[in-house]
């Protein structure tokens, strides 16, 4: 019995939405929750639904069973049923609060309600700012349009000509993105006490005439749209071709995928969208949709902070106990493991580490994953500052990380020209763990540093999502981490890791055997249990030994932020695995999992979600938790999120998103939010 993982994701999406719809959540901070849930519906159309619409393209392949037990071509329809109806959930949610923000002085105006200073003050805008960035496209029916790029807004604009035949003109704007211009800009207040706020859309609106002076015309309108394209991204496989080579290429293909989907306001006249459809090679049906007059509602995540009071005050992340001010991070590591949690902890402390290990004297050698990087990343220069200290630097630059190749080519670029040595891939095996070896002369001996993480080396999403660091200079592990780095870079050698648990190679066999270890304990009558925490529970081997392990009488607890696709609490299946689902101010990110083992409990984390693709398709990097009183903190860390009753969401109804406790009132003082309550307990070890 398995639940589909198309329509789990969007489970997942929706729970993001509920916070755009709770009322304890600060006002502002709904808004951008709604921008959250847009960015991901927009990801899952280009990757998911382009997979599924791809696979209907293939013979027989409309009637063949999905996981879950629909055809492909039922799922399809079930998905767009579900997207098609939160949409209108999203449009009401988002009229609510627009109407709640003006009851705070908060006003988004469009170019209708401007007053003269205010329409002033557009035009000059748009004059120093908009106009230059503009690129008009006339549409003729009789030629091609020219190429409009993914992931933008466009305003599709008709032109009604004088006279009794009102020729009709079409012509598409690219509005700018945000990388060159913000799509809210605050406005002159009309009065006191207000905060006018105008799209840029609107600007433009409001200066069509500036922009289109040279034709003669009685009527002039816009109406905004946006299409998506297919996010599958092929490499060539010409053997003459770098790797850097063929993603490129690769990356400018993606560019130029067909069309999955376009949403367009609902207020557009026939023959105009007749056009843009007949030119964009789409047709009317499931993957074109009505919507408002604003698209590409991802922007809400950088809306302006006008009113800091109604956005979250998160507390400043903590300096862990055992580091102290100035002090060395490495002879702490000496001396002891280190575990954080961000963003409770702060991410200083990993940039000192390596900002340490780039200028010590006796660090010889530091090897690295790179995955996904901030925009001006620190790491990238403690790397590059460490080479120039004449240090050996490995980086293994994850070319492949969907949405930031361009980044990651322009970083391996940087840390290559540094005079660092940069791996570049290893085929059909994507990197995706998060590891750093530090290697140090001491006395006779090379002694290695090693860092294993649930995320990403990224100062900027440091702040908001919740992952683990482990800090070890345990020698077994910085072995391993040895192991890893040398498979990395000649990708022929076998590794046999004694601690860290590694896929394609260890980790999926590990699982198994420590859930079968459990189950064997639990027909024993021994205490047995399960407690795990990833992003998304999805492949289906683990799915079946987990349904073994609850026939068994092993207690499993899940907490699933995502995709889930065991269904927890079905009679004489999972009665005894319960799960839960926390979506809060932080994005949970963690992977943490913890095994009875006969009273002699086993506690990991790593960078792996109990995935098909983590197991099988990626190198990730579990990492054992061997300190006792870390163990102590971690499971401690479960317990709180598992008696969370404010965020979690009850797993058991997949499309529910029932709360936790729904119905029920619970007193103040036995809530438990815990994102707020982790905060507090960390604060309590110092």
């Amino acid at each position: 019995m398995l639940y589909n993982r198309e329509l789990s994701w969007i489970s997942f999406n929706e729970r993001v939405m509920q916070e755009a719809q709770d009322r304890s959540v600060p006002l502002l901070q709904r808004l951008r929750f709604l921008g959250i849930y847009s960015n991901n519906q927009d990801e899952f159309f280009k990757v998911r639904v382009a997979n599924l619409e791809r696979m209907m393209l293939l013979r027989g392949a409309r009637t063949k069973e999905m996981q879950g037990g629909d055809t492909l071509e039922t799922l399809l329809g079930r998905i767009y049923d579900r997207l098609n109806g939160l949409q209108r959930t999203f449009e009401q949610t988002y009229r609510e609060i627009l109407a709640e923000m003006e009851s705070h002085g908060i006003f988004i105006v469009d170019e209708t309600k401007l007053t003269d200073r205010q329409a002033a003050f557009c035009r000059d805008y748009f004059a120093d700012r908009i106009s230059p960035l503009l690129v008009p496209l006339l549409v003729r029916k009789s030629t091609k349009l020219p190429f409009l790029r993914d992931g933008r807004i466009y305003h599709a604009v008709r032109m009604t000509g004088p006279g009794p035949k009102q020729t009709v003109r079409y012509a598409v704007v690219e509005i700018p993105g945000t990388a060159t211009l913000p799509r809210f800009i605050v406005l002159p207040p009309s009065a006191e006490g207000r905060t006018e706020i105008i799209f840029v859309d609107d600007i433009i609106r409001l200066c069509l005439d500036e922009v289109f002076f040279m034709f003669d015309y009685d009527r002039i309108e816009a109406y905004a749209f946006k299409f998506m394209r297919d996010a599958e991204m092929s490499l060539d496989d010409d053997v003459n071709k770098s790797i850097v080579e063929k993603m490129e290429q690769g990356i400018d293909k993606r560019k130029h995928g067909r069309p999955v989907r376009m949403v367009y306001d609902k207020k557009m006249p026939a023959d105009l969208l007749e056009t843009l459809t007949a030119k964009l090679g789409l047709k009317a049906g499931d993957n074109v949709s009505p919507g408002g007059r604003y698209h590409l509602m991802r922007d809400l995540m950088k809306f302006p902070k006008v009113a800091p009071e109604l956005e979250y005050r998160n507390p400043v992340p903590l300096r862990h106990p055992a580091i102290r001010p100035f002090s060395s991070i490495i002879d702490v590591i000496r001396r002891q493991d280190i575990l954080l949690n961000y963003p409770y902890y702060t991410f200083n402390h990993f940039i000192d580490f390596l900002r340490e290990a780039a200028m010590d004297p006796k660090t010889t050698g530091i090897s690295m994953t790179l995955y996904r990087t901030a925009d001006r990343s620190k790491i990238i220069r403690a790397l590059i500052n460490a080479a120039k200290n004449g240090k050996k630097v490995v980086v293994f630059m994850e070319l492949l990380a969907r949405f930031d190749e361009e980044r990651n080519i322009e970083n391996a670029e940087t840390l290559r020209q540094a005079g660092i040595k940069v791996i570049y891939g290893i085929e059909g095996l994507k990197v995706h763990s998060k590891l750093v070896l530090v290697e140090r002369r001491e006395g006779s001996k090379i002694k290695g540093y090693v860092h294993v993480g649930t995320g990403n080396f990224n100062e900027d999403t440091a702040g908001v999502y919740s992952d683990f660091s482990l800090f070890t200079a345990n020698p077994q592990i910085a072995e391993d981490a040895r192991q890893v780095f040398e498979f990395l870079q000649t990708s022929y050698k076998h590794m046999d890791t004694r601690q860290l648990l590694v896929s394609p190679f260890n980790m999926r066999k590990s699982f198994e055997e420590l859930i079968d270890a459990e189950i064997d304990n639990a027909r024993r009558k021994k205490k047995a249990y399960i407690y795990a925490k990833c992003n998304s529970l999805t492949d289906e081997k683990i799915i079946q030994r987990l349904y073994k392990a609850s026939a068994a009488g092993v207690k499993v607890r899940l907490v699933i932020r995502g995709a889930c696709c065991l269904m927890p609490g079905v009679e004489e299946i999972s009665e005894n695995i319960r799960g839960i689902s926390i979506v809060d101010k932080y994005l949970e990110h963690a992977r943490l999992f913890i095994f009875c083992n006969g009273g002699k409990e086993k506690v990991f984390i790593g960078s792996a979600d109990w995935m098909t693709r983590n197991l099988n398709r990626r190198v990730e990097v579990i990492v054992p938790i061997l300190d006792k009183q870390i163990q102590a903190v971690l499971k401690k860390v479960f317990s709180i999120q598992w008696h969370d009753n404010v965020k979690a969401r009850d797993l058991q109804d997949p499309l529910s998103n029932r709360y936790r406790g729904d119905g029920e009132e619970i007193p103040v003082a036995e809530r438990v939010r815990s994102q707020v309550a982790l905060y507090d307990y960390y604060a309590s070890l110092e």
